[in-house]
């Protein structure tokens, strides 16, 4: 949620970064409108409630030695003031909703330096690693995994329908290794670990900015209006709502390991072939609130952490800045980190950290105390440290000639074994 102060204070930047995005900059000036509205209707309130407190207080004396006709008259004056207070207070009613339903249809203020256009005008920030040259045609991680014994996608369809698939023995194992590593660097980094909640509540999805133009993408309960999340970053930023923090010896830092859903609405006929984009896979979220001053610095921190993680599990891969209308609501700026996927000869992504400023912080009312002791609203953050698609292009860049797959050697002590070769 923006800033009326900063709207009000910069409505050309805004408008500015609606533009990077793609969006309505109309819903620039609705927003304005609508705060003018407002302000009017508080001070009209304000006015008749003084005046109906002036009246009482002036009514109480006179009622002392009026007549009957005029302590009548009186009463009936008192009365209407009292309705003048109640009809301007349900303006006024009326007009924060209205501010408060454009706030929440603006999205966050693009940072400055992001690019601007669609999800194919990304920069490329640096490459690391270079693309593997086989001398034999590579395998693509779907057919490795079942002869591996590592992927069961046609038992995942039975039992669950499309996009569902069990991973089987060391396939399990890979994973629970590479998010258990995820795990480690984060609590070494200095994040708190946390096992969240996969249901919230409407109030803390749309909080975050996941209840907008991606609603479809959510799974929903009706029956008890819970939501299945896409990402630990919907609990963990829920975590601290209406609280005030204390954020006087730096930033506080969570790494989320969770189940996460997302219905792939819209995404008919998109990687339907194995495990890229699927409806449930598991998670290592990292997430961070901090000081808004802080908010870049903690970026550049997270996308390290996770530019680390892709070393350790021996991938080539590039870091984009990804553009304004790319973004996603919540989102200031966004760098994601993409594989290379040998069969697709591409890179795509595996992880995406974004520094959402104080845009969901003030959503969800989650503030701290600056040095003067007034409370402010807080910055936060995300990042990916792994998760079910990294296993994709752990496949695939560490295969031999042979069907053999290398695993990593960071990965060594939780698999237990060097090479996993295929299923008599």
């Amino acid at each position: 949620m923006i800033d009326l102060k900063f709207l009000r204070d910069n409505p050309d930047l805004v408008r500015a970064s609606q533009r990077t995005r793609g969006e309505d900059e109309g819903l620039v000036d609705q927003l304005l409108e609508a705060d003018v509205r407002r302000r009017d209707a508080i001070a009209a309130a304000d006015a008749a409630r003084s005046e109906q407190k002036s009246f009482s207080k002036e009514m109480g004396q006179q009622m002392r030695t009026a007549s009957d006709e005029d302590k009548q008259r009186l009463r009936e004056e008192g009365k209407a003031k009292a309705e003048r207070v109640k009809e301007l207070e349900a303006v006024l009613a009326a007009a924060e909703q209205d501010v408060h339903d454009f706030q929440m249809k603006l999205s966050n203020v693009v940072e400055d330096g992001a690019p601007a256009g669609g999800e194919d005008d990304f920069v490329v920030l640096e490459h690391v690693g270079t693309p593997r040259e086989f001398d034999f045609e590579p395998k693509d991680h779907l057919e490795l995994g079942e002869s591996l014994g590592l992927i069961d996608m046609k038992r995942g369809t039975k039992v669950s329908g499309a996009r569902f698939y069990f991973l089987t023995g060391d396939g399990a194992l890979l994973q629970l290794g590479m998010l258990q590593l995820a795990a480690q660097k984060a609590a070494k980094a200095g994040f708190t670990l946390m096992i969240p909640p996969v249901l919230v509540r409407p109030e803390i999805m749309a909080g975050t900015g996941f209840l907008g133009a991606h609603a479809d993408e959510i799974y929903h309960l009706e029956q008890d209006d819970l939501y299945l999340v896409g990402t630990s970053e919907v609990a963990l930023a829920g975590y601290h709502s209406d609280e005030i923090i204390d954020l006087s010896e730096g930033a506080m830092r969570y790494a989320g390991w969770s189940s996460c859903f997302r219905r792939e609405a819209g995404s008919y006929g998109k990687d339907t072939r194995g495990i890229i984009r699927v409806h449930q896979f598991d998670k290592l979220e990292m997430f961070v609130y901090c000081k808004p001053e802080e908010a870049r610095e903690q970026h550049q921190q997270l996308l390290a952490m996770e530019k680390e993680m892709l070393e350790a599990v021996q991938v080539p891969y590039r870091v984009i800045d990804v553009a304004g209308g790319d973004l996603g609501s919540s989102a200031a700026r966004k760098f994601d980190t993409e594989a290379w996927v040998p069969t697709q000869n591409t890179y795509r992504e595996l992880t995406s950290t974004s520094n959402c400023t104080t845009f969901q912080g003030r959503r969800l009312k989650t503030r701290y105390r600056d040095e003067a002791g007034k409370a402010q609203t807080v910055a936060t953050l995300n990042g990916t440290l792994a998760t079910t698609r990294w296993l994709v292009a752990i496949l695939e860049n560490n295969q031999q000639a042979d069907g053999s797959v290398v695993v990593p050697e960071a990965l060594h002590p939780f698999v237990g074994k060097d090479i996993l070769y295929p299923k008599k």
